[in-house]
């Protein structure tokens, strides 16, 4: 199979999910600016989901762009992913409305640390199919954000119980280490298009 059913499937849940999540932001009731102080954690919940989303969104269409062949497992640890991605609206929206308590805040680290679990099962799902010389696995070698990223995941998640203000500012340190994208994929996709 070729990948590009696979980029248009999951292009689809990822704008659906985008979709979703700022429908979950109610209109507030009346004219004044002061309206809208009670939405802050809802919208500043908002703000952080869809920079996460925009981060998969990003980085799956670069790995995609390595691979050449789509397989039955990678089909399966896409779908994996798409499921974790899938429950951002309900915890955003849960953690947003109750104004970044203990247990919402650690919900949401949880769904984190579970899709980027599932992004790192779909990486080595689509090395091992691509084989020894695998394009993507030259490209990330040691994944240190990767990994990084799942150990920090799992310490907010303990900290949501302690500080959750100390959760939060974790999971916005790893959103942006990645909003930097790995700049050795680009550099390839660039010159491939050359």
């Amino acid at each position: 199979m070729g990948k590009n059913r696979l980029e248009a499937f999951s292009d689809g849940v990822l704008a659906i999910i985008i979709t979703i999540m700022v429908l979950e932001m109610k209109v507030p009731h009346g004219e004044d600016l002061g309206t809208l102080r009670p939405l802050a954690p809802v919208l500043l919940s908002y703000i952080l989901s869809f920079v996460y989303v925009g981060i998969y969104w990003s980085n799956h269409h670069h790995m995609l762009h390595t691979c050449n062949r789509v397989t039955g497992g990678i089909l399966w640890a896409n779908l994996h992913l798409l499921f974790w991605l899938s429950l951002f609206p309900f915890v955003t929206g849960w953690m947003g409305e109750n104004h970044f308590a203990a247990v919402p805040a650690a919900l949401y680290g949880g769904i984190l640390l579970a899709a980027a679990v599932a992004y790192r099962i779909l990486q080595q799902t689509i090395i091992a199919a691509q084989g020894s010389g695998s394009t993507l696995k030259v490209f990330i070698g040691s994944d240190w954000k990767g990994k990084l990223s799942i150990a920090l995941y799992a310490t907010a998640i303990a900290c949501a119980f302690w500080r959750p203000w100390v959760a939060l500012t974790l999971y916005v340190a790893v959103a942006l280490m990645w909003l930097v994208p790995d700049r050795r994929i680009e550099r390839s996709l660039h010159a491939d298009g050359a």
